[in-house]
């Protein structure tokens, strides 16, 4: 069953859901460890997943043009039509859907270990650290020059791989994926916006798998679950237009530092 979340609790747990989704810091670290802080004793996996689809709705609202067009031109597709444009934004949705099968399958083959690794915030800590490093990598001061018709079937399995990787709470999703792209040379807002929209199939099938658990939910529950993530979707749309900022003038790399000081801190306080 679902631990009982207070409105207070939802409200701060879906602040720190907008804020740190799209900057990449871990937000699955960062719910982990506010939980913890909160004195939450077992993992709130279902609200975790609310709150994701809170920041779902942010990804849509600031790319739904993209989501529309991609969508239309994948369903062109399938009935042989698309030309032109819509072949090249089918390709698009083709590339989403193989970068979203790693984490398809490590969710699949792994997930009494990973639900495992929610409940053990030392273990977050330490991956913060690792978020640091892949950020101090990612060469985001080196303007790649890749655009989406430029992607190759490489490099969506590579971000995926990432995203798969992103699983374990601590390992940023946005953070590891944009290196990804940075690292195959992709244009920074490209290597960006594919991986917000690669975000879209992940945390939709991470909801269908817990939407089951719903009937756990404690009685009085849903009106705390309901302005959390309400939370999470507007300061997260706060979020990602100012991080889109910060992509284009290349200075993602400064993001590794907060990383490792959040994650030393964690571990002196687990």
């Amino acid at each position: 069953m679902e631990a009982q979340i207070t409105l207070g609790q939802a409200l701060l747990l879906g602040l720190i859901q907008g804020l740190t989704e799209f900057l990449p810091i871990s937000s699955s670290g960062h719910l982990v460890l506010g939980q913890a802080a909160l004195g939450l004793k077992e993992p709130v996996l279902l609200f975790d997943i609310l709150l994701h689809m809170g920041t779902l709705a942010a990804v849509l609202v600031v790319f739904g043009k993209d989501v529309w067009r991609i969508t239309r031109a994948w369903l062109v597709s399938l009935a042989g039509r698309a030309e032109g444009a819509d072949r090249a934004s089918a390709r698009a949705g083709w590339l989403l859907i193989l970068g979203t099968v790693p984490a398809a399958l490590v969710g699949a083959l792994f997930k009494d270990a990973i639900e495992a690794a929610f409940a053990a915030p030392r273990l977050t800590a330490y991956n913060l650290l690792v978020t640091g490093c892949l950020l101090y990598f990612s060469g985001g001061r080196v303007k790649g020059t890749r655009l989406e018709a430029q992607m190759t079937w490489l490099d969506a399995l590579w971000i995926g791989t990432l995203q798969a990787v992103a699983i374990l709470p601590g390992i940023s999703r946005s953070g590891s994926t944009i290196a990804a792209g940075l690292w195959t040379g992709l244009d920074r807002e490209q290597a960006a916006r594919f991986s917000f929209l690669l975000s879209i199939p992940a945390i939709l099938g991470a909801f269908v798998l817990k939407a089951k658990d719903l009937k756990a939910v404690p009685d009085g529950t849903w009106g705390s679950m309901a302005v959390g993530t309400l939370t999470a979707a507007v300061v997260g749309v706060i979020s990602l237009v100012w991080l889109l900022r910060v992509v284009r003038r290349g200075n993602i790399r400064a993001f590794a530092y907060y990383c490792w000081a959040a994650g030393a801190l964690a571990i002196y306080l687990t």
